[in-house]
């Protein structure tokens, strides 16, 4: 008859057979390839596993073993654009700053990985002047040229082929804006412009109205992702109708972010729940009092929006429904 052994496997007691430390491995249905032992405080070399047998009080710690430190993938809450996978939901502008340092710092406190560059003139009288690249760097931030300011398709297309040419980049952001007032997208010249990147090999992440037609438009058209506004850019009037954006969310098949409007964190949190994979700021955090506070706050509201969405809200009702049962009150 075997006999019986009295060990400590993680802190928990039992018995175990008479064999080696692989065999009590293989009783615990893993495979001594892929696990750390430790016995009485010592590490045994998987090569000798099935070498070393297992005496009465042995104590040991076993650990899977993780290769490269891959993360657990079940936990993981990415999304995907063009085939480029990020981790933040929140994508943040650089416009509107006092300086570049503060627009880095801002940046680091969001955690976003992604920002926004306008293209414009170098200033060829003061070459030595302070570019962006040298506080945010483009090797570890991806940087998304956008059209801010374009109100034609043939000045958007012109701007990102510049954009192209002087950083390689093919993820763009593309707006074009149809008057100057309130700075909504002409969806026409839109949707001209979305068509000619796309041929050209761009992958362009368009700004559109929030209408779910238009939306779907622009997917046809070569849209890598649809980003409508929650309300007029930089006005901060937060998600101004959140039934169509839910609507352009359901029938899209590319991502969708909420792009300008956003004012506060509660407006972050708001457009996240209604399940946009992201959302793309400026100003509401480039004017705030405190720009890096309020990075780091929208950080967190996007974050807790998202958990919100995934959660599965609570039915609503017309009346009260009380937390307590009421059966067996005094």
């Amino acid at each position: 008859m075997t006999a019986s052994l009295s060990i400590i496997v993680n802190g928990e007691s039992r018995r175990a057979a008479s064999g080696s430390i692989a065999d009590l491995v293989r009783s615990l249905e893993l495979d001594p390839a892929k696990v750390a032992v430790e016995r009485n405080g010592e590490i045994v070399p998987r090569s000798t596993l099935g070498n070393v047998a297992l005496a009465d009080n042995d104590v040991f710690e076993i650990v899977h073993f993780v290769g490269g430190g891959q993360a657990d993938s079940s936990l993981a809450d990415t999304w995907t654009v063009a085939g480029r996978t990020f981790t933040s939901r929140l994508i943040v502008g650089t416009g509107k700053y006092k300086d570049f340092a503060e627009n880095a710092a801002a940046l680091e406190a969001s955690g976003a990985e992604i920002v926004t560059v306008a293209v414009r003139r170098v200033n060829v009288s003061d070459p030595n002047a302070p570019m962006l690249t040298d506080f945010i760097d483009p090797k570890k931030v991806t940087y998304l040229p956008n059209t801010a300011g374009c109100f034609t398709a043939d000045d958007a297309i012109r701007t990102l082929r510049l954009a192209r040419e002087a950083g390689g980049w093919d993820l763009v952001k593309l707006e074009v804006l149809g008057e100057a007032r309130t700075l909504y997208p002409d969806m026409r010249e839109t949707l001209k412009a979305t068509e000619v990147l796309a041929k050209e090999g761009f992958l362009p992440m368009v700004y559109c109205t929030d209408d779910p037609i238009a939306a779907k438009q622009l997917e046809e058209c070569g849209a890598v992702a649809v980003m409508p506004l929650g309300a007029p850019i930089g006005s901060g009037l937060g998600i101004q109708n959140r039934v169509t954006i839910r609507l352009i969310v359901e029938g899209a098949s590319v991502p969708v972010l909420v792009d300008a409007g956003v004012g506060t964190a509660s407006d972050a949190t708001v457009a996240m729940e209604l399940g946009v994979d992201g959302v793309l700021m400026n100003t509401a955090i480039a004017e705030a009092k405190d720009p890096v506070r309020m990075a780091r706050a929208m950080k967190l509201a996007v974050e807790a929006g998202r958990h919100a969405y995934l959660s599965g809200r609570m039915a609503t009702r017309k009346y009260a429904d009380p937390s307590s049962p009421l059966a067996g009150l005094i």
